[in-house]
């Protein structure tokens, strides 16, 4: 995160598509933050590890990391190093599209809630709320995500023990933590 104070903060809502209930997280950001350090924040607010690709649609633009790739679609996406969320979303009701994992294709919409001032002594970035828990890494998307709940919640369902296993035990779906998504987050000032 940049250690200069910021001139502004951004609160954002950033809900993971497709999932009932929802899955999301309310945080604050300062508004100065690259799109690169902004997929850090998300993916640490969220519950994502990081080690995928992501990319953030906006408008008609799409931006990512730098890939060294040529390939016969075009230019491949804009650096998210060269710009900041108060350049592609300035203003309160911006909404835009983040995508973590092609392969699993999570994609969540983030909406700009407000632009507001930074309050003396908070850092940031900060969690406020949220709801849900994040599902595993590569457990296959939606409906992946769909079967393994079903599976941990069966002890019957033939991939029960080796699915529980995996995640290290007991997943409840319907748990949030905010001290835990902070304590996430706080590693990343």
């Amino acid at each position: 995160m940049p250690t200069k104070k910021p001139k502004s903060i951004h609160q954002l809502k950033v809900t993971l598509l497709e999932t009932e209930p929802a899955i999301w997280r309310r945080f604050q950001v300062q508004s100065n933050v690259t799109l690169q350090k902004l997929a850090t924040v998300i993916n640490a607010a969220m519950g994502w590890e990081g080690y995928h690709i992501h990319e953030f649609i906006i408008g008609k633009d799409v931006w990512g990391p730098e890939l060294n790739i040529d390939d016969d679609f075009g230019e491949g996406p804009k650096n998210d190093q060269d710009t900041t969320l108060e350049n592609v979303a300035p203003r309160t009701r911006s909404t835009f599209k983040y995508q973590y994992d092609g392969g699993d294709c999570w994609m969540h919409k983030v909406v700009v809630e407000g632009v507001l001032a930074p309050v003396t002594k908070q850092r940031y970035p900060v969690c406020l709320d949220g709801g849900r828990a994040c599902p595993p890494e590569d457990c296959g998307g939606i409906p992946g995500y769909a079967n393994f709940l079903d599976a941990i919640s069966d002890r019957s369902h033939p991939d029960h023990e080796n699915l529980r296993e995996w995640i290290g035990g007991k997943l409840d779906p319907e748990a949030f933590d905010v001290a835990k998504v902070n304590q996430r987050l706080r590693a990343l000032r």
